[in-house]
Parts: structure tokens; sequence; C-alpha cells
């Protein structure tokens, strides 16, 4: 049994393949968290000391016990204004106005299967039990009831919280964290991943020191600037050696996570939808379900943490596209046209791309609508034949006639002042009354909360996808809510979770009618990039940075959380149209590669010798997709202190690799680089090029890498094990 529970129902342990999740009951009625690491047989709170501490209130009806405070004592769920003085788990506005919430165990129950969570996205399994732990406040009778689940295997354990409503005034959420808990004792380092519009999550590394290290985003998206997912190493780990716990949120709106250092040198470590601009009523019997949370714990370094969470990802979140042995290597338009572009031109984009062997080409923005800048057309969805000079359906028949798919730009959520839909409902968009909104690209976000804007735009998104042979949508989101304030809202504190909650539902919609379109998520690229919008779309531009130095830091930072395939990455022009900076052709590609692969180019505007190393990346994708999207990556580069970039991807059965280096800079009399490999089997050969060397060698001794030639040279290794 992985859910094990003692014999007083007090002591509840989660075990999977490698790791122990454990909490307990205290004589007082509190649950507090015990032990999360590796895998242990028996009462982990041994370890707890009771001690009466200064200032460190007693919250007992019993006066003279003065060594029990929930103030250090490491708690599972942490509430506010009984005595914690800890950034709380879970705030609520009592009916008398009071912010008390002081929760202790009530009951258990042990469900067969996972639980799932109705509206929202959650990793899914056939193999898993559920333990729903109930903790309430006993003067309001507002309840609290912990769901946890696990991936045996993939040593993952999944929470959820929900807050009900049990007593007989009406009360208001807060704060409401999907996962909270203490470890009492540790010395940390976060790694989190911060970044911005074209510089997306670039791994961070910092000593957790006193006080509360606060991280988020109240940008109504998971966001470019902050993603919600973070690890705690101990001080000493690294990609193969040390401990380190991942905790990601399933959610794609505003979030933030918390990691405070107690004065008494404990950790409480939690993520959960941001608390500002959020306040959810609760009538008496009304019950509030948050998003998912996962963690993951690794005693071999990020690496294996890596490769934990990448698992679970591939076989219990993303719901791939059937029937499909790689994914289609498409061109899209928008770097080779923009706005600038007829039908003839996306014909003979994919005519030219075709010969080169690409699958498909995507038609982006500037398709609809009065639609020739970006000041104008968002929310009408029409095509603007007079543009094209032709129907979609005419268009699209001539492309499929080439041999070659098609793919279309829509971007739902967003509307135009300059757009019939707006001047028919201007209280569709997110604007607060009297107030001169803010814009975004010239742009306002649409209500999706409203079930009246999600079927207008279903039906005209419909209407588009009816008329012709659409295989592939890039779905976009070029702007971040700023006024979080819906007409058909009754209270405003729930207006962007209940925009979130509409996505979802849209999405899921969408996804059961077109059942085998390819859905590409994008929000300016790396905007929404979690685990929440995975659920939905199989990959997600990675950032509208296409230039590939930059590129390599992106990529390294998605890693750490998100599978290589989940990467949307493309070749792009030189010299790069976001930084001006010049590449070689072929380091392009070795960037791109390893993630789902395509190009933001005109074919016809190569030079021979790139037209030759396209044909070569296009059939090299294909025949690589096996390990790409299925093998275990692994970073093989220290940022800080290489002048390069390294990472492998190794089949599982070990039979074979693909190396890829990429050289950020070059200096005279360059020193010899040797890379230690990873994942390979120590007691078979491989064959590299024309030499055959032992596994062993080549992970406990190195590969030599060639002398690099020029800046930013990239080089491209197959490895194969001798049978």
């Amino acid at each position: 049994m992985s859910i094990g529970i003692s014999d007083d129902g007090k002591l509840f342990t989660i075990d999977t393949e490698n790791t122990s999740y454990q909490m307990k009951v205290t004589s007082q009625g509190h649950l507090i968290h015990t032990h999360y690491g590796r895998r242990i047989y028996g009462d982990a709170s041994i370890n707890l000391e009771r001690k009466d501490r200064g200032f460190s209130q007693n919250p007992t009806p019993e006066k003279k016990l003065r060594d029990y405070s929930i103030d250090y004592l490491p708690l599972e769920l942490s509430g506010f204004g009984s005595g914690d003085y800890r950034t709380s788990a879970v705030t609520i506005m009592n009916g008398d106005g009071s912010t008390c919430f002081n929760p202790v165990f009530e009951g258990y129950e042990l469900k067969k299967g996972k639980y799932s969570i109705e509206g929202l996205p959650a990793f899914a399994t056939d193999n898993a039990e559920t333990l729903v732990i109930t903790l309430v406040d006993k003067a309001s009778q507002v309840r609290a009831r912990l769901f946890y689940s696990f991936l045996q295997e993939k040593d993952i354990i999944t929470r959820a919280l929900e807050i009900e409503n049990d007593g007989d005034k009406d009360i208001r959420i807060l704060k409401a964290m999907s996962t909270s808990f203490d470890i009492a004792y540790g010395d940390y380092d976060l790694i989190s991943f911060p970044g911005r519009h074209c510089y997306e999550r670039v791994e961070n590394r910092e000593h957790v020191s006193w006080g509360c290290k606060r991280l988020g985003s109240t940008r109504g998206y998971s966001s470019h600037q902050m993603n919600p997912a973070f690890i705690l190493a101990e001080r000493n780990t690294d990609e193969e050696n040390g401990e380190a716990i991942a905790c990601a949120l399933v959610y794609s709106g505003s979030f933030v996570a918390e990691v405070e250092k107690s004065q008494y040198g404990s950790f409480r470590v939690q993520i959960g939808i941001n608390d500002e601009a959020f306040s959810y009523p609760l009538a008496p019997g009304e019950c509030f379900r948050g998003p998912e949370a996962i963690l993951s714990f690794s005693a071999e370094g990020l690496d294996r943490l890596s490769y934990n969470l990448h698992m679970a990802a591939r076989e219990n979140l993303i719901r791939e596209i059937p029937d499909r042995k790689h994914r289609p290597v498409l061109i899209n338009s928008w770097e080779g046209c923009y706005f600038d572009f007829s039908a003839q031109n996306i014909i003979d984009l994919a005519r030219d791309a075709k010969t080169l062997g690409a699958d498909m080409v995507v038609m982006d923005d500037g398709w609809f609508g009065k639609r020739d800048d970006d000041f104008s057309g968002l929310g009408d969805w029409y095509v603007n034949e007079k543009k094209l000079k032709m129907t979609l359906g005419e268009m699209v028949e001539r492309i499929n006639k080439e041999g070659i798919r098609f793919g279309i730009w829509f971007e739902p959520e967003m509307v135009c002042e300059d757009s019939d839909l707006y001047r028919a409902h201007p209280d569709w968009a997110l604007t607060v009354p009297g107030r001169t909104p803010s814009y975004g690209r010239s742009q306002l976000v649409l209500d999706f909360s409203r079930k009246e804007v999600r079927d207008n735009i279903f039906e005209q998104m419909s209407r588009i996808m009816d008329s012709a042979n659409i295989e592939y949508i890039k779905w976009d989101a070029n702007r971040h809510i700023s006024e979080f304030f819906s007409r058909g809202a009754e209270d405003q504190g729930t207006t962007g979770y209940r925009y979130m909650l509409g996505l979802y539902e849209f999405l899921e919609k969408f996804k059961n009618r077109y059942p085998g379109v390819i859905l590409e998520g994008c929000s300016g690229g790396g905007g929404r990039f979690d685990y929440g919008m995975l659920h939905y779309f199989p990959f997600i531009w990675t950032s509208d940075n296409t230039d590939p130095i930059d590129r390599l830091s992106i990529q390294r930072g998605t890693s750490f959380f998100y599978p290589p395939e989940t990467m949307g990455c493309h070749v792009s022009a030189s010299p790069n149209h976001q930084d001006g900076r010049e590449t070689p052709f072929f380091t392009r590609c070795a960037t791109a590669l390893t993630g789902t692969f395509g190009y933001e180019l005109v074919p016809s505007r190569l030079s021979d010798e790139e037209r030759s190393i396209m044909k070569w990346a296009n059939e090299y994708n294909r025949s690589n997709w096996e390990i790409i999207s299925k093998g275990r990556y692994h970073r093989l580069s220290d940022p800080e202190q290489d002048d390069y970039y390294a990472w492998m991807i190794v089949a599982n059965d070990g039979s074979k690799a693909i190396l890829h280096t990429v050289s950020k800079t070059n200096h005279g009399n360059n020193r010899s680089v040797s890379i230690r490999l990873r994942g390979l089997d120590e007691k078979a050969w491989y064959r590299i090029g024309e030499n055959v060397v032992s596994g062993s060698v080549l992970m406990y001794s190195g590969m030599l890498i060639p002398d690099r030639k020029g800046c930013y040279e990239a080089g491209i290794f197959i490895i194969e094990k001798v049978e």
C-alpha cells in the first residue's frame, strides 16, 4: 500500500518508489509535517522538539501548556490569527469580520483512484489512491480538505485544497495555497525561473536566508516574469548529487509561491493562487476548490528531479495528438511576412518549404477582419478574402495539393477597440467603468469569465475551422490582464480565477470538437508556459526571441520542469529580428532541433548551403523524434563557469543518444573541452562518427569536443550502441 495510516489514524505516510511524505496529528489536533524526502519506515516526529519559547503563543485551552505553539511547529496547513506568525496558507474573513482560522484535525478518508478537480486541469493516473484529510476551524465551522495522491514510479506527490463553509454566516477566502508544508531543519538554496518577454525562465539560484521570499505573478497569467515552479535544493546539490524538492502549480493564472525561513530555522514552502486581487466569497454550504500542486523529491541531484517531472508531464498530463509518429516540421509566416501577405505568398512559402522537407505551413497574424497592423481587427474572426484574394478553403486546398499541411493563428482572448465585436459589446472587455483602460499591443482582454463571450468566440472560430482543412492552431495571447473587473461578476475578487476557469472550459470544448487538430500554446512566446496549459497544448512557443544564443538560456531554464518536446523551437533569419545577433545557420538549427521544430523565415532567401542544411535538419528531427519526445534529457554544462552549452537526450533503453553543443564565446588558443556524458550503459560500446568508445569512458572520463573555429559554433553528435 502506498498510503499508510497508523492504527490510531493519526500518522499518515505516502510512499512512492523512492520517497516518503509524512504527516501526523498532534495531541492538540494540529496536522504537522514530519518528513518529505528519502523513503523512511516509522514515525519521523521523533525529531521534533516541544519547548517553551518566548513570544510564541499557545493556542490551547490548557493555559499552563506552554511548551506547545503552532508558531514553531512544522504545520501541514497554516491558518491565520491563532498564534502562527509565519506567512499563512489559508486566510479567511469570517462572518463576524475576524480573520481567525485555526484548522485542527477532524478526520480522514482513503479512496481508490486519484482525485480530479472539476473545471481545472490535473495530473491523471489509473494506479493510485487518494487520501483526504479534513481540518476544521471549530468556531466558524469552516472546513479545509487536503487531497493527496501520487505517481508511484515517478516520485510525484500531488495535492489540492478544498474549502467549505459549513457555518451559518457568509465568509470570504482571502488566501488559499494549493500546497503548504514546513521543513523543520535544513539549509537550502532556492532555484526559481524569472525573466521577461523575450528572455523567459532563466535559472536563478540564491541562498534562502531569514524572512519570506515571495515569487509570483499578478498579471492574470503565469507570465514571462516568473514561472509557477521552483526548486528547494540543499546547498551542495548539483545535477548529479544532492537532495532537492520541486514544487509547481497546475494553473495558468496569477500565482504566488512563498519560501520562508523562520526565526528557528524551519522553512515554510507553499504555492497557490495569488492573493492580490483575489477574494472569494462563500455562502453557507458553498465550496471552493483550488488548483492542483505537484511535488517531487530527488536524492540524486537536479537531473533526476527533471526526469521525474518530464515523465509525469508526458504520461500523466499532456494529451497528445493520436497517431502521429512525429510532430510536423512547420514554417511560420510571421517573421517572414508579418502583416504583408496574400494567399499566394502563403502558397509560395508552402511550396518552397515542401521542397526542403517541411510538413506544414502556418499562416500567422493578419489574415482576418480589418487587420493590416496590430491596432485593429482582434475579435472579428472572419477571413479577409479581399486581402487573401481567395477564400480560405481555396487557399488551403491549393496548399494541400502541394503535399503540405496547413495551420493558422488565432488570438481568441483579445479584442481591439477598432473592431465590430468591441463596437457591439464594449462591456465584454475587462475594463473598469469610468477609468481609461491600459493597453497592451493596442488591445484589451476579453472577459472569458462570461459564457456569452466564450460562446461568441467559439462560434466565430468554429466557422473558420469548418471552412477549410485546418490541422494546426497557434493560440496566442499578446498581453496580460491589468483591470480585473468583469461586468458579469457579482464579486470582482473572483474575476481572475473565473477567467481561468472559463478559458479551461473553452479549451476543453474546443479539443472535444476538433480532436485531431494540433494546438500550440503561445502568449507573446512563453508568457503562459505552465502545467495548466500543457494539459491542453502538447507544446508551447517557448519565447518570441528566436536568437539561438539567448535561446540556450531560455531552453535550459525551461528544461528543469518541462520536457524538450513541449518547447516550440524555430530557426529564424540572421541577423536576428529581436537582438540583431548574427549566427551560423547550423547553430540556429542545433539550438532548435531538440524541441518541436520549425522555421520563422523565407526559404527562398537562403543560400544553397543553408537550404542543404535545412533539408538535413528536417530529416534529423524526424529520425530522432522518438528520442526527443520520450528520452531522458541531461544538462551537461554549467552556464556560470563554461563558455559553451551542452545537452543530450538518451533513449530509454540506452541504445542511442544525441548530443548538442554550442559555443558562447571564442578565444585565441582555445582551451580543449571534454564533456562527461550521462545516461549511457557503462559496460557497452558506442559509435560516435568513426570512433567506438565505451560508455564508461564517455561518462567517467569524457568526450573531447572538436576545437571551435568561430564564435557560436555548434556541434551535433549521434551516439549509437554497438551490438
